[in-house]
């Protein structure tokens, strides 16, 4: 039966791909990006989607939501950031955390609170593999990816009663892109020439570890799909189903 879903963060990556696969198998797919001008080329090249633009961090655009039923949500939208935890400035960090927990959270509440009313609807929240195992240099973003895990549990319990299912999107390192641009790209705070040789040793490791031998997105998009239409799901779904055993065969995290 097809549904009505709404993804956050479509402008590119696995957002992206998703939407257009989603629509391509006949459901009603609301893409929204963050600016106006991401908006405009979305639409264009994809007018089988619904395009919307949603910074997840501005109230009056989270507001923007009630004007829809959804059947199914995905909290796609994300940042990246990296560096030693010892030295990031607070203000990155808070940053990220605006973003990727505090965003997030404010529109997947939007939402239940829809989905509540209606009982019934489903809520796949996107972490990552860095939501259970967090490695060297990698910290920032971790950190928020595990918050998002804590939030999925809990918001899985809380909201079955309502008819709600919620479940979390694990992928491993995968190559869209996002990975490459956040391991190469800490910020102009981390200055490779000034910084302590042993931090640029641990960003070194980072690039390695989440750039190298990265798989092909397809496989995630494929499972984004298989969620949305399941009759039931898991609360956890890493991608590869195997990511941690591959994981523990590499070098320590």
């Amino acid at each position: 039966m097809p549904k009505t879903v709404l993804i956050t963060g479509a402008g590119s990556g696995f957002g992206h791909d998703a939407a257009v696969q989603l629509a391509g198998r006949g459901h009603s797919v609301i893409a929204t990006v963050e600016t106006d001008a991401q908006a405009a080329e979305l639409a264009a090249a994809h007018p089988e989607l619904t395009v919307a633009r949603l910074d997840i961090t501005k109230p009056d655009d989270v507001a923007t939501l009630d004007q829809w039923d959804l059947d199914v949500f995905i909290a796609n939208a994300g940042r990246g950031q990296t560096g030693p935890l010892a030295s990031i400035p607070m203000e990155r960090l808070r940053a990220v955390f605006e973003v990727n927990v505090f965003g997030t959270f404010a529109v997947t509440q939007r939402v239940a609170a829809a989905m509540k009313r209606r009982r019934a609807g489903r809520i796949l929240i996107v972490s990552s593999i860095a939501g259970v195992r967090a490695g060297i240099g990698s910290g920032p973003y971790a950190m928020t990816k595990h918050a998002l895990q804590a939030m999925g549990g809990v918001l899985r319990n809380e909201l079955a009663p309502f008819g709600i299912d919620v479940a979390l999107i694990n992928p491993g390192p995968y190559a869209t892109g996002f990975n490459d641009r956040m391991a190469n790209d800490p910020g102009d705070w981390f200055d490779r020439n000034s910084a302590d040789p042993e931090e640029v040793a641990i960003m070194d490791s980072l690039v390695q570890r989440i750039t190298v031998g990265q798989l092909d997105p397809a496989d995630v998009v494929q499972r984004y799909v298989e969620l949305v239409e399941a009759d039931k799901t898991e609360l956890v779904n890493f991608i590869p189903a195997d990511i941690l055993e591959r994981l523990s065969k590499r070098q320590p995290a």
